[in-house]
């Protein structure tokens, strides 16, 4: 779980953000952590006062962005990519129902785009547990409103202290770990239950029992009372409807917490109904009342929630950086705030180990014997001379099968076929990288060797995403946050990049797997006009199309259908030189 989180929240960003925070730069420390700002506290004073506009900047005043980032819900299935279309509602101040709100809100529905997020204060979009959109386009866990204000551990560096105790420690460790951050054994775990009196000890009993599959007692032990009565549903969704047992089997619920949780948020909210969208047709509800807490499944269907607000996943969630240092982790890769949180036993300042810079050879069965292929000189070197490599690339040319290091070396510029395990997490690392903003640390990947004509899954080049790699809508801050950067590193702009991936031969004009060029995928992603500039500059074709869902659109149609009238310098040219384009709009 997040292994790779290191990727979304890169050491330099923390440490660019940390400094502007303690310099009072509020606005940079954003900027720095890839988050734009709309919060403009002169119209909140003229709105709402003075008293709640300083009340807003107090909270910015110890806003952590990067803290916040660190702890943003993630995709399943090990992706560092954030849940799309969240608001997180951090800070109420003023107290009142019409009182502005500090929230965040996540990219808009773009698990393979820009992760860039935006932070806003004024009416939540919806006014209540959905955003405002089609919920006929809407995923779990997406379009939902979650409120942060009474976790303000997750970003507020006046609280980050607190994290221990949020997630089940106590004064001097956290669960299933020592003082230091090491893992406990197995025998220094719990046998039986040792009661709340210690409550590391009793969140790593109530957590055992849960992952033995014991869900009942593990419910029983926490004090919650679980409806656990199979709930039909309509049989288009589930022949056999939803047995609760095995849903709550599969979720990595902190049953020794989450009764305090929801009990904190009721007192904020002034409601005890609380739910978390599980699918489309079931939904989980969570009543808090005199007699305790209540977790049963409900069949669900829009505008019958079966609670007034949504259980945010933090309330409800195992802390997965506890899951990460239960196996082994290293504690010094944890954002600093999180790990002196989590290990008040660790002595002296931890020096955050190294990430790899260099990929070690990578064995490959090749006609009978094992060769080493690695990068050498920013090129995939596989052990063949020029000739057979020329052998087999005709080959391949007349649909011969290639294999052994032929298809490696293929694999990795084509982003067809499979790759060795160590090729492929390098191959991620570096796309997820550069899906994140962190341009300091792909470049790092290029200057140790890494080849930069690699493509992804779906057959995108570095330069289909080199929009991901924009600065954002700030030029000031960012330009100095970038010029600041630039004492360490090189190239440290999209410019300076492009130029670099087109001298190790990527061309202008590759297709994806949707058929998209690095242009179309610049104006397609919402590119900056700077970076749609420097493409055309480049030798970037303006007569190509692209796959929309499934249909073909030209430029034009694309500029248009965006409505990105910044760009219809573009659509002046497509007019004049490829009229027979818009015949076919």
């Amino acid at each position: 779980m997040r292994r790779i989180r290191r990727y979304a929240v890169p050491e330099w960003m923390i440490e660019q953000a940390t400094v502007r925070r303690l310099a009072g730069d509020w606005r940079g420390a954003c900027a720095a952590a890839n988050i734009d700002v709309a919060v403009d506290l002169a119209d909140v004073a003229n709105t709402h006062g003075d008293a709640v506009a300083a009340a807003v900047e107090d909270d910015l005043s110890h806003f952590a962005p990067d803290l916040l980032r660190w702890h943003l819900p993630r995709l399943d299935r090990g992706r560092t990519t954030i849940v799309p279309d969240q608001v997180m509602v951090l800070g109420r101040p003023g107290g009142h129902p019409e009182a502005p709100r500090l929230y965040l809100w996540t990219p808009h529905w773009m698990v393979h785009g820009p992760q860039r997020l935006s932070l806003r204060a004024g009416p939540v979009p919806g006014g209540g547990a959905y955003l405002e959109t089609d919920w006929a386009y809407c995923a779990f866990w997406r379009n939902v409103v979650q409120d942060w204000s009474t976790s303000r551990h997750l970003w507020d560096v006046r609280h980050a202290g607190e994290l221990r105790e949020r997630c089940g420690g106590g004064e001097d460790r956290a669960p299933f770990l020592r003082g230091d951050g090491t893992p406990r054994s197995a025998e220094e775990l719990p046998a039986e239950d040792p009661g709340r009196a210690d409550p590391a000890a009793f969140a790593e009993w109530v957590t055992l029992l849960h992952e033995r599959g014991e869900v009942e007692a593990a419910f029983a032990a926490a004090g919650i009372e679980l409806d656990a009565a199979p709930v039909e549903v309509d049989p288009s969704y589930s022949v056999n409807g939803v047995d609760p047992l095995d849903v709550l089997a599969r979720m990595p619920l902190d049953l020794a917490r989450v009764e305090t949780e929801v009990r904190r948020l009721s007192a904020a909210l002034g409601t005890g109904r609380f739910w978390i969208p599980y699918r489309q047709y079931a939904a989980l509800s969570f009543e808090s009342g005199g007699s305790g807490l209540r977790v049963r499944i409900v069949e669900f269907e829009m505008g019958s929630e079966p609670g007034d607000a949504v259980l945010p996943e933090s309330s409800w969630r195992r802390l997965p950086d506890l899951d990460l240092l239960r196996d082994g982790y290293p504690p010094e890769r944890l954002h600093p705030l999180v790990r002196d949180a989590l290990t008040p036993g660790r002595a002296g300042d931890p020096v955050r180990p190294p990430d790899p810079e260099r990929s070690e050879p990578v064995r490959v069965r090749c006609r009978g014997e094992w060769h080493e292929v690695s990068f050498r000189d920013g090129r995939l070197d596989i052990p063949h001379s020029a000739e057979e490599q020329q052998r087999e690339t005709a080959m391949r040319a007349f649909g011969g099968a290639v294999a052994g290091c032929f298809a490696v070396g293929h694999t990795w510029t084509s982003g067809t076929g499979r790759l060795p395990k160590a090729l492929r997490d390098r191959r991620r690392e570096l796309f997820s990288r550069v899906q994140h903003g962190d341009l300091p640390g792909v470049l790092r990947l290029l200057d140790s060797g890494v080849d930069p004509r690699v493509r992804d899954g779906r057959r995108r080049t570095l330069l289909h995403m080199l929009h991901l790699l924009d600065t954002g809508a700030d030029p000031d801050v960012h330009g100095r946050l970038r010029r600041e950067l630039a004492h360490r590193l090189r190239h440290l702009d999209h410019d300076g990049l492009l130029a670099r991936l087109l001298a190790a031969g990527l061309d202008i004009d590759a297709t994806d797997a949707e058929n998209r060029t690095p242009l179309f995928a610049a104006i397609c992603g919402h590119g900056s006009v700077a970076l749609v500039r420097a493409l055309l500059d480049a030798g970037a074709r303006i007569d190509v199309t692209g796959e929309i869902h499934g249909e073909d659109v030209s430029l034009h149609r694309l500029i248009n259908l965006l409505q990105r009238d910044e760009l219809d310098f573009i659509a002046d040219r497509i007019e004049h030189e490829h009229p027979e384009l818009l015949e076919e709009e």
